[in-house]
């Protein structure tokens, strides 16, 4: 398990919903593009992280309950997507990092038990 603060910290991100608790749980992580294989394949509890910045990530994560939404490449949605994911408490962080290093840079982390330095 890994906690929002711990991905803000490890992808260097930025936190767009700063109503959003440092402490959230998130019980997995999945990276994906297509919201078809986000609500097919992604686990309840789970942190996304993705390149599509639109309304579409925002209803996929709240029917697939996941917990967070990261994007990466530097992407950043609009402030309605923003408003919507306040409204339905998903948090939003946002990073420069490209997909393949913020997805190494969490894996390395789980696979050390939470040590692994940036």
């Amino acid at each position: 398990m890994i906690v929002l603060k711990d991905v803000l910290a490890l992808l260097e991100a930025e936190l767009l919903t700063p109503k959003a608790s440092p402490e959230a749980p998130c019980r997995g992580v999945f990276a994906s593009d297509l919201m078809s294989d986000v609500l097919a394949s992604a686990e309840a509890g789970s942190l996304l992280l993705t390149g599509l910045a639109n309304a579409h990530v925002v209803s996929a994560c709240s029917v697939a309950d996941l917990a967070a939404v990261v994007f990466v490449q530097g992407k950043r949605p609009d402030p309605g997507v923003v408003a919507q994911a306040l409204s339905r408490g998903l948090p939003l962080l946002a990073t420069k990092l490209s997909m393949f290093e913020a997805c190494s840079r969490i894996a390395r982390f789980i696979e050390d038990g939470g040590h692994a330095g940036r």
